[in-house]
């Protein structure tokens, strides 16, 4: 067997036990099973309710539909409704299992199903919200199924990333490009499972974003899982996050010059799934990318400030490092890192009016996450979590790594996600096609397949709404110079873009 060969074998190999892993944790489900030995008999097998107990779906909760206040209810009960308090014979982390559970239902959010393949259609009619309708109008279709990014070129054209493809442009009729000839390209070898229809790989494509000053310069950021298929025998089948920039000339990838990049020792064979990959400008000539859990496991060097992943980094934006970054005087630590402790960064936003960082993060069962990013701050995983491991066990590995989340500052998120709708990419929106949300973060998802607006202000939630319910998984999320908004939709028998225009 030739090398070539074998470093595939390598990589289908890890990668396929990682989704058996992940399936036969995906089929022990601690959370259900709960409810049905504690709370059917009163509400139901499906949580529609019974003669000696309402219904948990469909209605407003008397106490409250936050898993907070549902775990509330559970413990404490409720003596006048008849209700009895489980905090005597539940502990805590089953009482938080039963109200994510609860709160997953009600949510319409399925275990198994991540509505990768679901039916797609875009409706016709406008989309009434609090504060603006809408249409959605088609603008491409046909896609790779597993696309990651979109930037909009000046003249109307946009670049889109596909992780297992490579950079293209969508022309401003909707035809799509060839690859571009000389930029980093993906690898197709992904291995899935058709029984949640999830696919992981090494070396995909990630975000693609335009300098801001792109007008004058011309400069476009990649960031891709850089994948060592040419490095000696004992890195074949490992890959990292790098960070390239380049320029389209004459149709061209050129001039491209690397910004980030990890030590090759630092490569790992964790699928790019949980790679992060986005990149965000500041106004001050910096450039941020986020790394996801691409550790040996899901928490390992994390809370390490020597390793790569679970951080974001803060880059000049000609690849030199600011002298003002916070851990750039310690020599354990990587120069680069703003900030550490993160999971699954799938969203970066610099706000340029209040000069803050943003990054939208899934955690495991529960615990998405909106995240203000301050200099050299811990977000804390993997010691704590708003929502449970998937096998339904508290989020606690410091006792595996000998840390204790009691004796570190860990900065807790300015929104919390729970139940998780797999919260994917973002925009803060400063456009004047829909002025009511101005400074509003408009944040897509995945598995909820639904658009929300959340508004924050002083670091505190102040109002969320679902502007678009069970549309399609939302990978990315992109405004042009009007305003206009426009959604990367993920799907298994094509991927589309849509684009959001005022009724």
């Amino acid at each position: 067997m030739n090398k070539t060969a074998r470093g595939l074998l390598i990589l289908t190999t890890v990668v396929s036990v990682n989704v058996l892993l992940f399936l036969w944790i995906m089929s022990q489900d601690k959370f259900s099973a709960p409810y049905q030995e504690n709370c059917s008999s009163c509400h139901g097998d499906t949580l529609t309710g019974t003669p000696l107990g309402p219904a948990l779906v469909g209605t407003d909760l008397q106490y409250g539909d936050s898993v907070t206040d549902i775990s509330r209810i559970i413990r404490d009960g409720s003596l006048k409704n008849g209700m009895p308090a489980f905090a005597a014979t539940l502990d805590d982390t089953v009482v938080q299992r039963l109200a994510i559970y609860v709160a997953e239902q009600r949510a319409g959010f399925r275990q198994f199903d991540l509505k990768i393949g679901q039916s797609l259609s875009i409706p016709v009619e406008a989309i009434t919200t609090e504060l603006h309708s809408f249409r959605l109008e088609t603008v491409a279709t046909d896609l790779d199924p597993l696309p990651f990014s979109i930037a909009l070129l000046p003249d109307g054209r946009m670049l889109l990333t596909e992780r297992g493809r490579g950079l293209s442009i969508v022309g401003i009729n909707g035809q799509r490009s060839t690859l571009i000839p000389g930029a980093p390209t993906g690898y197709d070898d992904a291995i899935g499972s058709p029984f949640v229809g999830l696919r992981m790989g090494l070396g995909w494509m990630m975000d693609v974003a335009l300098h801001p000053d792109y007008a004058t310069n011309g400069w476009i950021y990649l960031q891709y899982g850089d994948r060592c298929s040419s490095c000696e025998l004992k890195y074949k089948g490992f890959s990292m996050n790098k960070l390239v920039r380049g320029r389209i000339v004459e149709g061209h990838w050129v001039n491209e010059e690397t910004i980030w990049q990890a030590d090759r020792n630092a490569y790992t064979k964790s699928s790019d799934m949980g790679a992060g990959g986005r990149i965000a400008f500041d106004d001050n000539g910096h450039v941020f990318i986020s790394v996801g859990f691409k550790g040996p496991t899901n928490y390992t060097g994390v809370q390490d400030l020597a390793m790569p992943w679970g951080k974001i980094h803060r880059m000049i934006d000609d690849g030199s490092m600011p002298p003002d970054n916070p851990f750039v005087d310690k020599p354990e630590a990587l120069g680069s890192i703003w900030t550490y402790g993160h999971r699954s960064p799938q969203g970066l936003e610099f706000n340029y009016k209040t000069g803050q960082l943003w990054s939208t993060e899934m955690g495991p069962r529960g615990g998405d996450e909106v995240n203000l990013l301050l200099a050299g701050l811990n977000y804390g995983w993997p010691l704590v979590s708003r929502g449970l491991n998937y096998d339904g066990t508290p989020v606690d590995y410091g006792k595996l790594l000998g840390l204790s989340s009691d004796t570190m500052d860990i900065e807790q998120p300015i929104v919390d996600l729970t139940p998780s709708p797999a919260v994917s990419s973002f925009i803060i929106y400063t456009g004047s096609a829909f002025p009511g949300w101005q400074q509003h973060m408009v944040v897509g998802s995945l598995k909820a397949t639904s658009l929300y607006r959340i508004v924050v202000e002083n670091g505190v939630l102040i109002h969320q709404e679902t502007l678009i319910h069970g549309l399609a998984r939302i990978r990315d999320v992109e405004a042009d110079a009007k305003g206009l908004i426009y959604l990367l939709l993920e799907h298994a028998d094509g991927s589309l873009i849509v684009r959001m225009v005022p009724e």
